[in-house]
């Protein structure tokens, strides 16, 4: 047991958090999101029984958002014509402002398959049980 560690964080999922550099992506990806598939090339860490907010928080308590990017944080665009709402995105908001300055202004949009063709390329995808849609958020990793 470690102190000050969110419990949600499992030990490969702080090892691989460690791991990452400067400008390393990882993807919180709700549970519809074809993380085995997407992560082919990438390291994909299991979380099933969470949601993404839960992971969000805890991960961004040890994980600093970079700071020369303009948009850290990476939302899935809602596809145009599509009915979805996305109320989860405010709590993503609000979550980012906990631990980054810029808070909502570190948030952006990407369209659909734009963020599935840059999650090929992340360090990670962690697969959780998320069942809101357009939950993914993607995250770029700073420096301490």
């Amino acid at each position: 047991m470690l102190k000050n560690i969110p419990a949600v964080l499992s030990p490969e999922l702080l090892k691989v958090l460690c791991e990452m550099g400067h400008s390393d992506r990882i993807v919180i990806a709700d549970g519809n999101f074809p993380a085995e598939s997407i992560g082919k090339n990438c390291k994909v860490i299991r979380a099933d029984g969470h949601g993404v907010p839960e992971l969000l928080d805890a991960i961004l308590t040890l994980f600093p958002l970079d700071t020369y990017v303009e948009k850290p944080v990476s939302l899935m665009q809602v596809m145009p014509g599509d009915k979805a709402e996305t109320p989860i995105w405010e709590e993503y908001k609000r979550i980012v402002k906990k631990y980054d300055s810029r808070g909502e202004a570190a948030v952006g949009e990407i369209e659909r398959f734009a963020f599935y063709e840059e999650a090929r390329s992340a360090y990670a995808i962690v697969a959780t049980g998320e069942k809101a849609v357009y939950a993914n958020v993607m995250l770029q990793k700073g420096v301490v």
